[in-house]
């Protein structure tokens, strides 16, 4: 009875019905990261009433992440998202059974944690995450429900699985090799809680359709909608098999090297917390900070504070044999030291921290 009522305005829907909620109560979706779309998409699949939720995230809650992540609040900052995020189903639904993975999802683990699930979504804001999961998708033939968001526009698709003409199609039929220019973040090009909140909303509404079988799922279809203009296109997907190729098998799968694969910039030399160290008590090396002039935490040590945006009309002749350059996270620095490297060649030595200076102890 008290199922009844929890989903009686679904379960209303001639469409939908108690076969459908059945279904939804059988199905186990895995989400990976519990991000700004894996939030919308947790709640509005716990409320749905889906039976298993799995959801894999190493990272924990902070400030920055409440204007997007309305899983969490306040309270909730410095506790693991997948943590956080049980807690917070648990009280909305205690009839879904939630499966937390406090781990990134790599191609070590990624095979092993995603074959009990049915369908796997994809709330990773980084290409090799997304390669990655999709490549595991298809060696283990999980429907892969796409979704990425940038600034004021977001895309969803759903993969692998056939479409009316028996035909499947994958991430890699759409982006066949990993885009070879930079491409920014959601922390470097900042993003639109509200536009998140849309992706991962219809990201659930395809689990919904595709668990219940009702309605249309964009199979072989890639949805772009723009939060500003409140447009919306839907693109044919085809097969692209000349220019990619899969993992042939899990050996093949675990020796990807996902990292290498989508770098740009697979000549620069990261250094870890250590190394940096060493530099910091030589005389002969210059430290450029790339992140913008507010961002924190702020650093004791002599350096100078370049924004990576500005970083190309700064440049100014460096005596020094050796440049390291350093951000929040690592990335931005690794593009600041390959703009460097440009400029400079081989006459001067240039490292990029890896990590960034959220690595750093203290």
């Amino acid at each position: 009875m008290d199922a009844l009522e929890r989903y009686s305005r679904q379960i209303s829907l001639k469409e939908f019905g108690e076969d459908g909620q059945k279904k939804l109560g059988a199905a186990k979706v895995f989400i990976a990261g519990a991000g700004g779309l894996g939030c919308p998409v947790l709640l509005y699949l716990a409320a749905a009433g889906v039976g298993t939720l799995g959801v894999a995230d190493d990272d924990v809650v902070s400030l920055n992440n409440l204007h997007r992540q309305v899983l969490f609040s306040t309270d909730d900052i410095g506790k693991l998202k997948v943590e956080a995020a049980s807690e917070k189903v648990r009280l909305l639904n205690p009839e879904v059974k939630f499966v937390s993975f406090a781990e990134k999802l790599t191609n070590q683990n990624a095979l092993e944690i995603l074959k009990d699930f049915d369908i796997v979504i994809d709330g990773t804001d980084n290409f090799p995450s997304k390669y990655m999961i999709n490549d595991a998708c298809v060696l283990l033939d999980k429907p892969l429900i796409y979704g990425s968001v940038s600034k004021f526009e977001g895309q969803v698709a759903v993969f692998n699985l056939p479409d009316a003409e028996g035909k499947k199609c994958n991430y890699r039929d759409l982006f066949p090799q990993p885009p070879h220019e930079r491409i920014f973040s959601c922390a470097e090009e900042g993003v639109l809680g509200t536009t998140t909140g849309i992706i991962g909303s219809m990201q659930a509404n395809e689990a919904i359709k595709i668990i219940t079988g009702i309605g249309k799922p964009l199979i072989n279809q890639l949805m772009i909608f723009n939060a500003l203009t409140n447009e919306s296109f839907i693109l044919g997907i085809s097969k692209n098999q000349k220019d990619y190729q899969l993992p042939a098998d899990e050996n093949e799968f675990k020796k990807t090297d996902y990292d290498w694969l989508c770098s740009v910039n697979s000549n620069v030399e990261e250094i870890d917390q250590f190394r940096f160290n060493e530099l910091l008590n030589e005389k002969e090396v210059t430290f450029i900070d790339v992140r913008e002039l507010d961002e924190k935490p702020d650093v004791d040590f002599d350096h100078e504070r370049i924004p990576l945006g500005e970083l190309r009309d700064k440049l100014k002749d460096i005596s020094t044999k050796e440049i390291v350059c350093f951000c929040q996270t690592g990335k931005r620095s690794v593009e600041a030291a390959r703009i460097l490297s440009e400029k400079f060649g081989e006459s001067k030595k240039i490292y990029s921290l890896k990590g960034g200076v959220l690595s750093l102890p203290g």
